[in-house]
């Protein structure tokens, strides 16, 4: 509500109501046109074998060449996208990112710190309530299910279930994709690890969680190393625990060299939604935007499936019929996912702050 001065707006209102104007009334055309002056997107922590970004970005270009992406540490997680924005808030140099892409719980934190601003995508209304922000600061882009990925050259029984990791026939094979202190993947692969071992979920799913792995640190089962694809298949990690998409993209990259398992564990199927939101500091506001309507246009989410993501309009692209048949059939079996558990943001928060804090003192293991 804008205070009158007397019986005249104050300037500051007038500008601010004309600001809110030119805001609301923005065509898709003068959003393009304002993107392409500004001539540059800074993304963080976006590797291109990862959901299918290579193809994603590389769609972005083709579709405006007239704007240099400028990609930032590919293989940060979302506590470092998160620093990131903080430590460039005066920064509006190549090392500010514009636009994150976060675990599900980094949004309301992110909004609740003013480090992010809204924007409604014009394909608002087809992304579930369920999965955005009310007010447009955050918004869920796709999701996944963890899974192990297995080099079988190394590793000839692939494990089945969490409970399988802690066989002797594993030791020196068993890893996470990041660090649990700031990765959200990580975090989550400790969680599912504690409700397979009876967590409740919450606080309680992430103590359990952290035992599983002082109990897989101790038996020499646990490698302190990210599980990356090169670290797979030269065998350093032979057993990674990973978002299903990413395992199914290095097993293509691989192309049975060396042959790559994917096994979603029988219990405790754990799934999580990532989320995209705009920088509250963006040097490049308007490209960040136009990025966004290009993610959640048709074409973009297609590009995500492409990369074995469950787009979260995965169910609108379904009854529109646009979904390729041949894209379908390069997924996982559909009841592979019927078991899927999707933890609350309130469990996620409870359980980050538990792993976070107490991988240190637990398990004592430092990923690198």
């Amino acid at each position: 509500m804008f205070k009158f001065t007397g019986k005249v707006l104050s300037l500051t209102a007038v500008a601010l109501m004309a600001t809110s104007a030119i805001s609301s009334a923005q065509s898709m055309d003068e959003l393009v046109a304002a993107a392409k002056a500004e001539g540059q997107l800074t993304t963080i922590a976006l590797p291109h074998s990862w959901c299918g970004y290579g193809d994603v970005i590389a769609g972005f270009k083709a579709k405006y060449p007239e704007i240099t992406i400028n990609e930032l540490n590919p293989d940060a997680g979302s506590g470092d996208e998160i620093e990131a924005i903080k430590a460039n808030k005066d920064n509006k140099g190549p090392q500010a990112p514009d636009v994150i892409d976060v675990g599900l719980s980094f949004g309301p934190s992110a909004k609740a710190d003013s480090l992010i601003q809204p924007y409604k995508v014009s394909t608002w209304d087809t992304i579930p309530d369920s999965a955005k922000d009310a007010d447009g600061y955050w918004y869920g882009d796709y999701y996944g299910v963890l899974a192990f990925g297995v080099n079988k050259a190394v590793v000839q029984n692939a494990p089945q279930d969490w409970a399988d990791l802690q066989k002797p026939e594993y030791a020196n094979s068993v890893a996470l994709a990041g660090d649990p202190r700031t990765s959200n993947n990580a975090v989550i692969s400790v969680y599912a690890s504690g409700l397979a071992a009876g967590g409740t979920g919450g606080q309680d799913a992430a103590a359990k969680g952290l035992q599983f792995f002082k109990q897989l640190n101790d038996a020499g089962n646990f490698v302190p190393v990210e599980g990356e694809a090169a670290a797979v298949a030269q065998g350093t990690t032979p057993i990674v625990m990973n978002w299903d998409y990413n395992l199914l993209a290095m097993r293509d990259k691989m192309a049975g060299n060396p042959e790559i398992e994917i096994v979603v564990p029988k219990g405790a199927v754990v799934a999580g939604v990532y989320v995209q939101a705009i920088s509250a500091y963006a040097p490049h506001p308007n490209a960040a935007k136009l990025w966004m309507e290009y993610l959640y246009s048709d074409e973009g989410q297609l590009g995500w499936l492409k990369g074995y993501c469950h787009p979260i309009r995965f169910n609108d692209l379904a009854k529109k019929g646009v979904i390729p048949k041949e894209m379908l059939d390069k997924l996982p079996a559909a009841e592979t996912y019927e078991k899927a558990i999707f933890p609350t943001l309130e469990e996620q928060n409870a359980a980050k702050k538990e792993i976070s804090t107490n991988w240190d003192a637990i398990v004592g293991a430092v990923v690198k």
